[in-house]
Protein backbone atom coordinates (compact mmCIF):
# COMPACT_ATOMS: atom_id res chain seq x y z
CA UNK A 1 0.00 0.00 0.00
CA UNK A 2 1.41 3.43 -0.96
CA UNK A 3 1.97 6.26 1.57
CA UNK A 4 -0.95 8.22 0.05
CA UNK A 5 -3.46 5.44 0.65
CA UNK A 6 -2.32 4.03 4.00
CA UNK A 7 -4.91 5.13 6.58
CA UNK A 8 -4.04 6.58 9.95
CA UNK A 9 -4.18 3.97 12.68
CA UNK A 10 -3.72 3.66 16.42
CA UNK A 11 0.02 2.93 16.11
CA UNK A 12 0.96 5.39 13.40
CA UNK A 13 -0.63 8.58 12.22
CA UNK A 14 -0.46 10.14 8.80
CA UNK A 15 1.41 13.26 7.68
CA UNK A 16 0.54 15.45 4.72
CA UNK A 17 3.34 17.74 3.55
CA UNK A 18 1.36 20.58 2.04
CA UNK A 19 2.49 23.46 -0.15
CA UNK A 20 0.74 26.65 0.96
CA UNK A 21 1.85 28.65 -2.07
CA UNK A 22 3.44 32.10 -2.12
CA UNK A 23 0.90 33.93 0.09
CA UNK A 24 -2.51 34.28 -1.55
CA UNK A 25 -4.89 31.84 0.23
CA UNK A 26 -6.82 31.51 -3.04
CA UNK A 27 -3.88 29.64 -4.57
CA UNK A 28 -4.32 26.59 -2.35
CA UNK A 29 -5.21 23.50 -4.37
CA UNK A 30 -8.46 21.58 -3.92
CA UNK A 31 -6.48 18.67 -2.47
CA UNK A 32 -4.84 21.05 0.03
CA UNK A 33 -8.23 22.31 1.23
CA UNK A 34 -9.45 18.71 1.57
CA UNK A 35 -6.40 17.67 3.60
CA UNK A 36 -6.73 20.69 5.90
CA UNK A 37 -10.39 19.87 6.57
CA UNK A 38 -9.37 16.36 7.73
CA UNK A 39 -6.36 17.36 9.86
CA UNK A 40 -6.21 16.76 13.61
CA UNK A 41 -2.98 18.74 13.98
CA UNK A 42 -1.64 21.62 11.88
CA UNK A 43 2.11 22.33 12.02
CA UNK A 44 3.42 25.47 10.30
CA UNK A 45 5.42 28.66 10.63
CA UNK A 46 3.49 31.82 11.49
CA UNK A 47 3.20 33.33 8.00
CA UNK A 48 2.02 30.02 6.56
CA UNK A 49 -0.62 29.57 9.28
CA UNK A 50 -2.26 32.80 8.14
CA UNK A 51 -2.85 31.19 4.73
CA UNK A 52 -4.07 27.72 5.72
CA UNK A 53 -5.81 27.93 9.08
CA UNK A 54 -9.15 29.19 7.70
CA UNK A 55 -9.59 25.85 5.91
CA UNK A 56 -8.81 23.75 9.00
CA UNK A 57 -11.72 22.20 10.86
CA UNK A 58 -12.84 23.67 14.21
CA UNK A 59 -10.84 22.30 17.13
CA UNK A 60 -7.72 21.47 15.16
CA UNK A 61 -4.55 21.67 17.28
CA UNK A 62 -2.25 24.37 15.88
CA UNK A 63 1.49 24.01 16.47
CA UNK A 64 3.80 26.91 15.65
CA UNK A 65 7.00 25.50 14.20
CA UNK A 66 10.28 27.12 13.31
CA UNK A 67 11.84 25.28 10.41
CA UNK A 68 15.52 24.58 10.63
CA UNK A 69 18.18 21.91 10.52
CA UNK A 70 17.83 18.94 12.81
CA UNK A 71 19.02 19.77 16.31
CA UNK A 72 19.53 16.17 17.34
CA UNK A 73 18.74 12.52 16.66
CA UNK A 74 15.51 11.57 14.96
CA UNK A 75 12.54 10.51 17.08
CA UNK A 76 13.05 7.33 19.01
CA UNK A 77 16.81 7.85 19.53
CA UNK A 78 16.84 9.61 22.88
CA UNK A 79 16.00 13.24 22.12
CA UNK A 80 13.10 14.57 24.22
CA UNK A 81 9.93 15.00 22.14
CA UNK A 82 8.04 18.29 21.93
CA UNK A 83 4.56 18.25 23.38
CA UNK A 84 1.52 20.03 21.96
CA UNK A 85 -0.16 22.07 24.67
CA UNK A 86 -3.15 24.26 23.79
CA UNK A 87 -1.85 25.03 20.33
CA UNK A 88 1.75 25.71 21.41
CA UNK A 89 4.80 23.51 21.51
CA UNK A 90 7.31 22.81 24.25
CA UNK A 91 10.20 20.46 24.73
CA UNK A 92 11.51 19.13 28.03
CA UNK A 93 14.79 20.84 28.81
CA UNK A 94 14.52 23.22 25.83
CA UNK A 95 12.97 26.70 25.94
CA UNK A 96 12.39 26.84 22.16
CA UNK A 97 11.75 24.12 19.62
CA UNK A 98 13.45 24.61 16.26
CA UNK A 99 13.20 21.09 14.83
CA UNK A 100 9.92 20.82 12.92
CA UNK A 101 10.62 17.13 12.22
CA UNK A 102 10.30 16.33 15.91
CA UNK A 103 7.11 18.37 16.15
CA UNK A 104 5.58 16.42 13.28
CA UNK A 105 6.61 13.05 14.73
CA UNK A 106 5.18 13.85 18.13
CA UNK A 107 1.90 15.06 16.62
CA UNK A 108 1.60 11.94 14.43
CA UNK A 109 1.71 9.61 17.42
CA UNK A 110 -1.57 8.04 18.50
CA UNK A 111 -2.99 7.81 14.98
CA UNK A 112 -3.56 11.54 14.41
CA UNK A 113 -3.63 13.13 10.97
CA UNK A 114 -1.01 15.86 10.70
CA UNK A 115 -0.70 18.55 8.06
CA UNK A 116 2.78 20.02 7.80
CA UNK A 117 2.29 23.22 5.80
CA UNK A 118 5.25 24.95 4.16
CA UNK A 119 5.53 28.10 2.10
CA UNK A 120 5.51 27.59 -1.66
CA UNK A 121 6.02 23.95 -2.68
CA UNK A 122 7.34 21.14 -0.41
CA UNK A 123 9.73 20.00 -3.15
CA UNK A 124 11.54 23.34 -2.95
CA UNK A 125 11.44 23.70 0.82
CA UNK A 126 14.88 23.59 2.43
CA UNK A 127 14.01 21.15 5.19
CA UNK A 128 10.90 19.26 3.99
CA UNK A 129 12.94 16.32 2.66
CA UNK A 130 14.58 15.89 6.05
CA UNK A 131 11.18 15.81 7.72
CA UNK A 132 9.94 13.23 5.21
CA UNK A 133 12.97 11.05 5.98
CA UNK A 134 12.08 11.36 9.66
CA UNK A 135 8.62 9.98 8.81
CA UNK A 136 10.23 7.06 6.97
CA UNK A 137 12.52 6.34 9.92
CA UNK A 138 9.57 6.36 12.32
CA UNK A 139 7.34 4.26 10.06
CA UNK A 140 4.80 7.07 9.64
CA UNK A 141 3.05 7.14 6.24
CA UNK A 142 2.98 10.46 4.44
CA UNK A 143 1.85 12.16 1.25
CA UNK A 144 2.89 15.33 -0.56
CA UNK A 145 0.44 17.96 -1.81
CA UNK A 146 2.31 20.29 -4.17
CA UNK A 147 1.86 24.05 -3.98
CA UNK A 148 2.66 26.97 -6.25
CA UNK A 149 6.31 27.97 -5.85
CA UNK A 150 6.97 31.64 -5.11
CA UNK A 151 9.49 31.79 -7.96
CA UNK A 152 6.65 31.01 -10.40
CA UNK A 153 3.56 32.47 -8.70
CA UNK A 154 4.97 35.87 -7.76
CA UNK A 155 6.12 36.86 -11.29
CA UNK A 156 2.68 35.83 -12.59
CA UNK A 157 1.00 38.20 -10.10
CA UNK A 158 3.52 40.93 -10.92
CA UNK A 159 2.74 40.76 -14.64
CA UNK A 160 6.18 39.43 -15.58
CA UNK A 161 5.98 36.44 -17.98
CA UNK A 162 9.01 34.17 -17.72
CA UNK A 163 8.93 32.83 -21.29
CA UNK A 164 7.91 34.15 -24.71
CA UNK A 165 7.05 32.58 -28.05
CA UNK A 166 10.73 31.86 -28.68
CA UNK A 167 10.83 29.68 -25.58
CA UNK A 168 14.04 31.15 -24.19
CA UNK A 169 15.79 29.51 -21.24
CA UNK A 170 14.59 30.22 -17.66
CA UNK A 171 17.00 29.78 -14.74
CA UNK A 172 16.12 29.81 -11.04
CA UNK A 173 18.60 30.73 -8.33
CA UNK A 174 18.37 31.18 -4.57
CA UNK A 175 20.73 34.03 -3.75
CA UNK A 176 20.84 33.04 -0.10
CA UNK A 177 22.58 29.72 -0.83
CA UNK A 178 24.02 30.18 -4.33
CA UNK A 179 27.68 29.34 -5.00
CA UNK A 180 30.05 31.23 -7.31
CA UNK A 181 29.49 28.51 -9.91
CA UNK A 182 25.72 29.13 -9.85
CA UNK A 183 26.21 32.85 -10.50
CA UNK A 184 28.65 32.14 -13.31
CA UNK A 185 26.22 29.76 -15.03
CA UNK A 186 23.27 32.20 -14.96
CA UNK A 187 25.57 35.08 -15.85
CA UNK A 188 26.67 33.60 -19.17
CA UNK A 189 23.08 32.62 -20.06
CA UNK A 190 20.97 35.06 -22.07
CA UNK A 191 17.66 33.69 -20.72
CA UNK A 192 15.46 34.90 -17.89
CA UNK A 193 16.81 34.56 -14.36
CA UNK A 194 14.43 34.32 -11.39
CA UNK A 195 16.22 35.17 -8.16
CA UNK A 196 14.87 34.36 -4.70
CA UNK A 197 16.56 36.73 -2.29
CA UNK A 198 15.94 39.07 0.64
CA UNK A 199 15.21 42.77 0.35
CA UNK A 200 18.56 43.71 1.86
CA UNK A 201 20.40 41.51 -0.66
CA UNK A 202 18.76 42.61 -3.93
CA UNK A 203 21.59 45.01 -4.83
CA UNK A 204 24.20 42.36 -4.00
CA UNK A 205 22.44 39.82 -6.24
CA UNK A 206 22.36 42.37 -9.09
CA UNK A 207 26.08 42.94 -8.58
CA UNK A 208 26.77 39.19 -8.73
CA UNK A 209 24.96 38.94 -12.07
CA UNK A 210 26.87 41.90 -13.52
CA UNK A 211 30.16 40.43 -12.30
CA UNK A 212 29.18 37.12 -13.93
CA UNK A 213 28.68 38.75 -17.33
CA UNK A 214 25.20 40.29 -17.47
CA UNK A 215 25.03 43.85 -18.84
CA UNK A 216 24.20 46.57 -16.28
CA UNK A 217 21.31 47.79 -18.46
CA UNK A 218 19.53 44.40 -18.35
CA UNK A 219 15.92 44.98 -17.15
CA UNK A 220 15.09 43.81 -13.63
CA UNK A 221 11.86 43.71 -11.59
CA UNK A 222 11.73 43.24 -7.83
CA UNK A 223 8.53 42.15 -6.07
CA UNK A 224 7.97 42.09 -2.32
CA UNK A 225 5.02 40.49 -0.49
CA UNK A 226 4.10 38.79 -3.76
CA UNK A 227 0.50 37.55 -4.36
CA UNK A 228 -0.78 39.42 -1.28
CA UNK A 229 -2.58 42.76 -1.16
CA UNK A 230 0.67 44.24 0.17
CA UNK A 231 2.49 43.33 -3.05
CA UNK A 232 4.66 46.00 -4.63
CA UNK A 233 6.88 45.75 -7.68
CA UNK A 234 9.70 48.00 -8.87
CA UNK A 235 11.15 48.01 -12.38
CA UNK A 236 14.74 49.06 -13.04
CA UNK A 237 17.97 47.55 -14.41
CA UNK A 238 20.75 45.58 -12.79
CA UNK A 239 22.75 48.80 -12.59
CA UNK A 240 20.00 51.03 -11.20
CA UNK A 241 17.95 48.78 -8.91
CA UNK A 242 19.85 49.80 -5.77
CA UNK A 243 19.15 53.49 -6.42
CA UNK A 244 15.51 52.78 -7.36
CA UNK A 245 14.82 51.00 -4.07
CA UNK A 246 16.65 53.70 -2.13
CA UNK A 247 14.61 56.49 -3.73
CA UNK A 248 11.40 54.55 -3.06
CA UNK A 249 12.41 54.28 0.62
CA UNK A 250 11.48 50.61 0.60
CA UNK A 251 11.19 49.15 4.09
CA UNK A 252 11.91 45.51 4.98
CA UNK A 253 9.17 43.17 3.76
CA UNK A 254 6.38 42.51 6.32
CA UNK A 255 6.20 38.96 4.99
CA UNK A 256 9.02 37.81 7.24
CA UNK A 257 10.38 34.55 5.89
CA UNK A 258 8.82 34.87 2.44
CA UNK A 259 11.44 35.65 -0.22
CA UNK A 260 11.68 38.69 -2.42
CA UNK A 261 11.44 37.62 -6.06
CA UNK A 262 13.54 39.38 -8.70
CA UNK A 263 13.23 38.67 -12.44
CA UNK A 264 16.12 39.57 -14.71
CA UNK A 265 15.88 39.61 -18.51
CA UNK A 266 14.16 41.29 -21.43
CA UNK A 267 10.75 39.92 -20.40
CA UNK A 268 10.78 42.04 -17.27
CA UNK A 269 10.96 45.29 -19.26
CA UNK A 270 8.86 48.03 -17.58
CA UNK A 271 6.80 48.72 -20.71
CA UNK A 272 5.62 45.13 -20.86
CA UNK A 273 4.86 44.96 -17.13
CA UNK A 274 2.74 48.11 -17.36
CA UNK A 275 0.42 46.23 -19.71
CA UNK A 276 0.41 42.92 -17.83
CA UNK A 277 0.31 43.98 -14.15
CA UNK A 278 -3.25 42.68 -13.66
CA UNK A 279 -3.05 42.15 -9.90
CA UNK A 280 -1.71 45.54 -8.85
CA UNK A 281 -4.18 47.18 -11.27
CA UNK A 282 -7.26 46.02 -9.35
CA UNK A 283 -9.55 48.98 -8.54
CA UNK A 284 -8.98 48.91 -4.77
CA UNK A 285 -5.54 47.29 -4.72
CA UNK A 286 -3.90 47.86 -1.36
CA UNK A 287 -6.75 49.97 0.03
CA UNK A 288 -7.33 49.47 3.74
CA UNK A 289 -11.12 49.46 4.05
CA UNK A 290 -12.88 49.70 7.41
CA UNK A 291 -16.03 47.58 7.62
CA UNK A 292 -18.04 48.47 10.76
CA UNK A 293 -19.66 45.04 11.09
CA UNK A 294 -18.98 41.82 12.94
CA UNK A 295 -16.83 39.20 11.24
CA UNK A 296 -19.91 37.01 10.69
CA UNK A 297 -21.92 39.84 9.14
CA UNK A 298 -19.01 41.06 7.03
CA UNK A 299 -17.83 37.70 5.64
CA UNK A 300 -19.21 37.95 2.11
CA UNK A 301 -18.63 41.71 1.95
CA UNK A 302 -15.00 41.30 2.97
CA UNK A 303 -14.53 38.55 0.37
CA UNK A 304 -15.91 40.90 -2.28
CA UNK A 305 -13.56 43.69 -1.19
CA UNK A 306 -10.60 41.29 -1.37
CA UNK A 307 -11.59 40.40 -4.95
CA UNK A 308 -11.08 44.10 -5.75
CA UNK A 309 -7.63 44.00 -4.12
CA UNK A 310 -8.63 45.69 -0.85
CA UNK A 311 -7.58 44.76 2.69
CA UNK A 312 -10.82 44.73 4.76
CA UNK A 313 -10.71 45.33 8.50
CA UNK A 314 -13.89 44.41 10.41
CA UNK A 315 -14.79 46.45 13.50
CA UNK A 316 -18.06 45.51 15.27
CA UNK A 317 -20.08 48.58 16.21
CA UNK A 318 -23.16 46.74 17.46
CA UNK A 319 -23.43 43.86 19.90
CA UNK A 320 -26.54 41.67 19.95
CA UNK A 321 -28.02 40.57 23.27
CA UNK A 322 -31.17 38.60 24.26
CA UNK A 323 -34.32 40.59 25.05
CA UNK A 324 -34.80 41.68 28.65
CA UNK A 325 -38.19 39.89 28.77
CA UNK A 326 -37.85 36.60 26.82
CA UNK A 327 -41.39 35.47 27.65
CA UNK A 328 -42.87 37.45 24.74
CA UNK A 329 -40.55 35.69 22.28
CA UNK A 330 -41.31 32.30 23.82
CA UNK A 331 -45.08 32.81 23.46
CA UNK A 332 -44.67 33.90 19.83
CA UNK A 333 -42.61 30.82 18.90
CA UNK A 334 -45.18 28.54 20.52
CA UNK A 335 -47.91 30.39 18.62
CA UNK A 336 -46.01 29.84 15.39
CA UNK A 337 -46.04 26.09 16.00
CA UNK A 338 -49.74 26.00 16.98
CA UNK A 339 -50.95 27.87 13.88
CA UNK A 340 -51.46 31.36 15.27
CA UNK A 341 -49.81 33.11 12.30
CA UNK A 342 -50.33 33.37 8.54
CA UNK A 343 -47.01 35.17 8.01
CA UNK A 344 -43.64 35.66 9.70
CA UNK A 345 -41.45 38.56 8.52
CA UNK A 346 -37.69 38.69 9.01
CA UNK A 347 -36.01 42.06 8.57
CA UNK A 348 -32.44 41.08 9.52
CA UNK A 349 -30.01 38.20 9.87
CA UNK A 350 -30.09 38.71 13.64
CA UNK A 351 -33.86 38.11 13.66
CA UNK A 352 -33.33 34.81 11.83
CA UNK A 353 -30.62 33.87 14.31
CA UNK A 354 -32.81 34.73 17.31
CA UNK A 355 -35.72 32.58 16.07
CA UNK A 356 -33.40 29.75 15.09
CA UNK A 357 -31.79 29.71 18.54
CA UNK A 358 -35.24 29.62 20.18
CA UNK A 359 -36.23 26.74 17.86
CA UNK A 360 -33.12 24.78 18.85
CA UNK A 361 -33.90 25.44 22.51
CA UNK A 362 -37.29 23.75 22.02
CA UNK A 363 -35.93 20.96 19.80
CA UNK A 364 -37.61 22.36 16.68
CA UNK A 365 -36.30 22.71 13.13
CA UNK A 366 -37.33 24.28 9.81
CA UNK A 367 -40.29 21.89 9.51
CA UNK A 368 -42.13 24.05 12.05
CA UNK A 369 -42.54 26.67 9.29
CA UNK A 370 -44.82 24.32 7.29
CA UNK A 371 -47.99 26.15 6.22
CA UNK A 372 -46.61 29.58 7.20
CA UNK A 373 -45.66 32.22 4.63
CA UNK A 374 -42.20 33.70 5.17
CA UNK A 375 -41.03 37.18 4.15
CA UNK A 376 -37.44 38.46 4.22
CA UNK A 377 -35.82 41.86 3.72
CA UNK A 378 -32.37 41.79 2.13
CA UNK A 379 -30.16 39.29 0.37
CA UNK A 380 -28.26 38.29 3.51
CA UNK A 381 -31.48 37.71 5.48
CA UNK A 382 -32.78 35.46 2.71
CA UNK A 383 -29.49 33.52 2.66
CA UNK A 384 -29.67 33.04 6.44
CA UNK A 385 -33.17 31.61 6.08
CA UNK A 386 -32.11 29.27 3.27
CA UNK A 387 -29.20 28.08 5.44
CA UNK A 388 -31.82 27.34 8.11
CA UNK A 389 -33.76 25.29 5.56
CA UNK A 390 -36.49 27.86 4.85
CA UNK A 391 -37.08 29.40 1.41
CA UNK A 392 -38.70 32.87 1.67
CA UNK A 393 -42.08 33.28 -0.05
CA UNK A 394 -41.69 37.06 -0.33
CA UNK A 395 -38.62 39.22 -0.87
CA UNK A 396 -38.97 42.90 -1.91
CA UNK A 397 -38.73 43.28 -5.68
CA UNK A 398 -37.40 46.80 -5.32
CA UNK A 399 -35.84 48.59 -2.38
CA UNK A 400 -34.56 46.13 0.23
CA UNK A 401 -36.17 47.79 3.24
CA UNK A 402 -39.35 47.73 5.31
CA UNK A 403 -40.88 50.19 2.84
CA UNK A 404 -39.88 47.97 -0.07
CA UNK A 405 -41.44 44.94 1.62
CA UNK A 406 -44.72 46.83 2.16
CA UNK A 407 -44.81 47.68 -1.55
CA UNK A 408 -45.11 43.95 -2.35
CA UNK A 409 -47.04 42.75 0.73
CA UNK A 410 -50.61 41.64 -0.14
CA UNK A 411 -53.54 43.16 1.77
CA UNK A 412 -55.45 40.90 4.13
CA UNK A 413 -58.21 39.04 2.35
CA UNK A 414 -60.62 37.08 4.62
CA UNK A 415 -61.51 34.80 1.72
CA UNK A 416 -57.97 33.66 0.92
CA UNK A 417 -56.28 34.24 4.29
CA UNK A 418 -57.68 31.97 7.02
CA UNK A 419 -55.53 33.72 9.64
CA UNK A 420 -55.03 37.49 9.85
CA UNK A 421 -51.95 37.63 12.08
CA UNK A 422 -48.25 38.34 11.33
CA UNK A 423 -45.31 37.46 13.59
CA UNK A 424 -42.62 40.17 13.38
CA UNK A 425 -39.44 39.32 15.36
CA UNK A 426 -37.17 42.36 15.37
CA UNK A 427 -34.67 44.48 17.24
CA UNK A 428 -35.63 46.63 20.17
CA UNK A 429 -34.66 49.80 18.28
CA UNK A 430 -36.41 48.98 14.98
CA UNK A 431 -38.71 51.61 13.49
CA UNK A 432 -42.50 51.27 13.42
CA UNK A 433 -42.72 51.60 9.62
CA UNK A 434 -43.42 47.93 8.91
CA UNK A 435 -45.89 47.51 11.78
CA UNK A 436 -47.91 50.55 10.75
CA UNK A 437 -47.93 49.52 7.11
CA UNK A 438 -49.11 45.98 7.83
CA UNK A 439 -51.94 47.24 10.06
CA UNK A 440 -52.98 49.60 7.26
CA UNK A 441 -53.15 46.57 4.94
CA UNK A 442 -55.58 44.90 7.33
CA UNK A 443 -53.22 42.58 9.23
CA UNK A 444 -52.88 42.07 12.97
CA UNK A 445 -49.22 42.20 14.03
CA UNK A 446 -47.45 40.56 16.96
CA UNK A 447 -44.51 42.97 17.17
CA UNK A 448 -41.98 41.01 19.25
CA UNK A 449 -38.56 42.08 20.50
CA UNK A 450 -36.40 39.13 19.47
CA UNK A 451 -33.05 40.71 20.37
CA UNK A 452 -31.51 43.90 21.68
CA UNK A 453 -28.80 45.89 19.94
CA UNK A 454 -26.27 47.67 22.10
CA UNK A 455 -23.18 49.64 21.25
CA UNK A 456 -20.13 47.39 20.96
CA UNK A 457 -17.00 47.82 23.03
CA UNK A 458 -14.35 50.18 21.61
CA UNK A 459 -11.83 48.56 19.24
CA UNK A 460 -8.14 48.34 20.23
CA UNK A 461 -6.24 51.63 20.62
CA UNK A 462 -4.24 50.93 17.45
CA UNK A 463 -7.45 50.69 15.41
CA UNK A 464 -8.90 53.85 16.99
CA UNK A 465 -5.74 55.78 16.14
CA UNK A 466 -5.84 54.48 12.55
CA UNK A 467 -9.46 55.62 12.18
CA UNK A 468 -8.81 59.11 13.50
CA UNK A 469 -5.35 59.46 11.95
CA UNK A 470 -6.15 58.51 8.36
CA UNK A 471 -4.86 54.95 8.54
CA UNK A 472 -7.83 53.68 6.51
CA UNK A 473 -8.37 54.53 2.87
CA UNK A 474 -12.13 54.07 3.04
CA UNK A 475 -14.96 53.17 5.40
CA UNK A 476 -18.23 51.48 4.41
CA UNK A 477 -21.29 52.57 6.38
CA UNK A 478 -24.21 50.14 5.99
CA UNK A 479 -26.72 51.92 8.27
CA UNK A 480 -27.18 55.08 10.29
CA UNK A 481 -26.46 53.15 13.47
CA UNK A 482 -23.04 52.09 12.17
CA UNK A 483 -22.19 55.78 11.68
CA UNK A 484 -23.33 56.80 15.16
CA UNK A 485 -21.77 53.83 16.90
CA UNK A 486 -18.42 53.96 15.10
CA UNK A 487 -18.02 57.65 15.92
CA UNK A 488 -19.11 56.90 19.49
CA UNK A 489 -16.69 54.03 20.17
CA UNK A 490 -13.72 54.98 17.98
CA UNK A 491 -13.98 58.62 16.91
CA UNK A 492 -14.63 60.33 13.60
CA UNK A 493 -12.75 59.04 10.53
CA UNK A 494 -10.03 61.38 9.23
CA UNK A 495 -11.09 63.76 6.44
CA UNK A 496 -8.77 62.01 3.94
CA UNK A 497 -10.74 58.76 4.36
CA UNK A 498 -13.23 57.96 1.59
CA UNK A 499 -16.73 57.70 3.07
CA UNK A 500 -19.12 55.27 1.34
CA UNK A 501 -22.76 54.97 2.41
CA UNK A 502 -25.44 52.40 1.59
CA UNK A 503 -28.26 54.93 1.08
CA UNK A 504 -29.56 58.48 1.57
CA UNK A 505 -30.58 58.02 5.22
CA UNK A 506 -27.14 56.71 6.13
CA UNK A 507 -25.48 59.49 4.14
CA UNK A 508 -27.55 62.09 5.97
CA UNK A 509 -26.46 60.69 9.33
CA UNK A 510 -22.82 60.73 8.18
CA UNK A 511 -23.10 64.37 7.14
CA UNK A 512 -24.73 65.24 10.47
CA UNK A 513 -21.59 63.87 12.10
CA UNK A 514 -19.39 66.12 9.98
CA UNK A 515 -18.35 63.51 7.40
CA UNK A 516 -18.04 64.16 3.68
CA UNK A 517 -19.85 61.43 1.71
CA UNK A 518 -17.86 60.42 -1.38
CA UNK A 519 -19.66 57.26 -2.53
CA UNK A 520 -23.32 56.24 -2.50
CA UNK A 521 -24.63 52.78 -3.39
CA UNK A 522 -27.08 52.84 -6.35
CA UNK A 523 -29.41 50.62 -4.30
CA UNK A 524 -29.43 49.60 -0.59
CA UNK A 525 -27.26 46.51 -0.83
CA UNK A 526 -23.89 45.93 0.83
CA UNK A 527 -22.59 44.31 -2.37
CA UNK A 528 -23.73 47.26 -4.48
CA UNK A 529 -21.97 49.49 -1.97
CA UNK A 530 -18.71 47.59 -2.46
CA UNK A 531 -19.18 47.76 -6.24
CA UNK A 532 -19.70 51.53 -6.01
CA UNK A 533 -16.47 51.92 -4.04
CA UNK A 534 -14.61 49.84 -6.63
CA UNK A 535 -15.99 52.03 -9.43
CA UNK A 536 -14.88 55.09 -7.47
CA UNK A 537 -11.40 53.58 -7.22
CA UNK A 538 -11.29 53.04 -11.00
CA UNK A 539 -12.39 56.61 -11.71
CA UNK A 540 -10.04 58.17 -9.16
CA UNK A 541 -6.97 55.94 -8.78
CA UNK A 542 -5.13 58.79 -7.06
CA UNK A 543 -7.67 59.00 -4.24
CA UNK A 544 -5.70 56.48 -2.18
CA UNK A 545 -2.45 57.41 -0.50
CA UNK A 546 0.03 54.81 -1.67
CA UNK A 547 2.02 53.31 1.20
CA UNK A 548 5.53 51.94 1.13
CA UNK A 549 5.58 48.24 1.88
Amino acid sequence: MSPTTLPAGPEHGHVTFLGAGPGDPGLLTLRAVEALAQADVLVAEHEVLDVVRTHARPGVAVVHAEAGPSSGPLPGTGTPHPTVVDGTSTTAGSPAVRDAAHLVMEAARGGRRVVRAVSGDPGLDTYAAEEMLACVAAGVPFEVVPGIAAAVGVPAYAGVPLRDAQGADVRFIDARTASDRCWTEVGVSDGTVVVSTSLDSVAAAAGELVAAGRKPDTPMTVTVAGTTTRQRTWSATLGTIAQTLKQAKVLPSPEGGRPVIAVVGERSAPAQRDQLAWFESKPLFGWKVLVPRTKEQAASLSDQLRSYGAVPHEVPTIAVEPPRTPQQMERAVKGLVTGRYEWIAFTSVNAVKAVREKFEEYGLDARAFAGIKVAAVGEQTAKALIAFGVKPDLVPSGEQSAAGLLEDWPPYDPVFDPIDRVFLPRADIATETLVAGLIELGWEVDDVTAYRTVRASPPPAETREAIKGGGFDAVLFTSSSTVRNLVGIAGKPHNVTIIACIGPATAKTAEEHGLRVDVMAPEPSVHKLAEALAEFGLRRPGARRRRAT
